[in-house]
């Protein structure tokens, strides 16, 4: 089991080189149920996984000019705010009911992909206003910090219908956002749960390779396409966290 997680650490990695978002929605489930982390351990652990691999991703889209900091900066900043309550709050619930919101968070942002070739289609939005971009910032932040996911599925939307930008724009500032904010998320979690580095780390450098690759095809590949596909398995696997959580809460 801990070697097919590894495996499934590539996929991790090609999720956010791509897509611009989809680490920790797959991070947590793969160090919860495959790795055999719990719920606090596998949610703080995903965050230094999606930091790092985000980190190196985002070098490489910078390099090919793709990140507005223009725009990612101040809703990184809100969002390092948000993410650092949430992460601090998330010591107060209980492993299932954390669960259970993040797959309801996987639901919501699976539609949202699915959907994402209409909303794109779009006509270029102006870039927000700074309270704007702030508010939004901080709400994405404070939800990734509480569960450990929703950043790049949840940033990725808000910029291209929100601040105006192009996707693959959008993709690439998504990682500079979530460098921030998960930065600031883990030290919430920090102060009350114990991660297993050598496990997190060696996670971290499989994913590190998948971004790589992921970021030199997000030039080639039709993000939209990508998107969709990446949409519907997000989709059957919040509704199979769910339905592990409900027999497991009826069983015991």
């Amino acid at each position: 089991m801990v070697i097919l997680g590894y495996v499934l650490a590539l996929l991790v990695g090609l999720s956010l080189g791509l897509l611009g978002g989809g680490g920790s929605i797959l991070t947590v489930p793969i160090l919860n149920y495959v790795m055999g982390m719990d719920a606090q351990e596998a949610i703080a652990a995903s965050l230094v996984v999606v930091a790092l691999t985000s980190l190196v991703g985002l070098i490489s889209h910078w390099r090919h000019k793709r990140v507005s900091f223009k725009v990612g900066l101040p809703f990184g900043l809100a969002s390092m705010a948000g993410a650092f309550v949430g992460g601090w709050s998330a010591q107060f619930l209980p492993g299932y009911v954390l669960m259970l919101i993040f797959a309801v968070i996987m639901l919501s942002t699976s539609v949202t992909m699915i959907g994402g070739k209409k909303q794109q289609a779009k006509r270029k939005a102006p870039v927000p206003r700074l309270w704007v971009s702030a508010l939004l910032g901080f709400v994405v932040g404070a939800v990734t910090g509480l569960v450990g996911a929703g950043g790049g599925f949840l940033i990725v939307p808000a910029l291209v219908l929100f601040g105006g930008l192009p996707i693959h724009l959008a993709i690439g500032t998504s990682l500079f956002a979530i460098v921030m904010k998960n930065i600031a998320a883990l030290g919430g979690h920090i102060l009350a749960v114990t991660i297993n580095w050598p496990v997190t780390l060696t996670f971290t450098a499989i994913a590190i390779l998948g971004s790589l690759f992921g970021a030199r095809l997000v030039s080639r590949i039709s993000p939209e396409s990508l998107q969709k596909g990446f949409g519907w398995f997000v989709f059957v696997m919040g509704l199979a966290v769910i339905g592990t959580e409900i027999s497991t809460l009826m069983s015991s």
